[in-house]
């Protein structure tokens, strides 16, 4: 696969990692879709292999989901700069300290947009907590995933 085509496989998968974090745009089946244009392409053990295991993490995922308790309490300070706070500090994360730092990353993220929005530590917190509570655990399940297949790629595709 030439570099051109490597660098929209890219994008698509980026977009899936942003559409995690946007309600409405189905961010895992991009990153999937992404994964599987590139195994078309590629026509490698590895890229199949990475392909399967990618199908099988990104489904248990969405059983996962499917049975984490929903909550949706009103007057949740989740919004759009909430989400993207989250997924920078999730992305960060997952480069600063690879695969785990995701998870302190995305309730950082949180607590920082909460922190800028409120002012003072006690209130930025209790949000923290809130929106952690509320929605944080499915999306953060979904994007770790995500943040998994995609580092996998890149992976993949620095070895060969």
């Amino acid at each position: 696969m030439d570099v051109p085509q490597l660098l929209l496989v890219g994008l698509v998968l980026l977009f899936g990692l942003v559409g995690v974090l946007v309600p409405g745009v189905p961010g895992t089946w991009l990153v999937w879709a992404g994964l599987l244009w590139w195994a078309l392409h590629e026509r490698s053990a590895l890229s199949w292999s990475l392909l399967v295991a990618a199908t099988a993490l990104l489904l248990v995922v969405q059983v996962v989901k499917w049975q984490l308790p929903p909550r949706r309490p009103h007057g949740l300070p989740a919004t759009p700069r909430t989400a993207a706070f989250a997924g920078a500090g999730a992305l960060l994360g997952f480069v600063l300290v690879p695969v785990v730092g995701a998870v302190p990353g995305f309730v950082g993220g949180i607590y920082l947009c909460e922190r800028l929005r409120l002012g003072g530590h006690g209130e930025a917190w209790a949000s923290t907590r809130a929106v952690m509570r509320a929605v944080g655990t499915s999306v953060l399940v979904e994007l770790f995933a995500c943040l998994l297949v995609v580092g996998a790629w890149v992976g993949a595709v620095a070895t060969e």
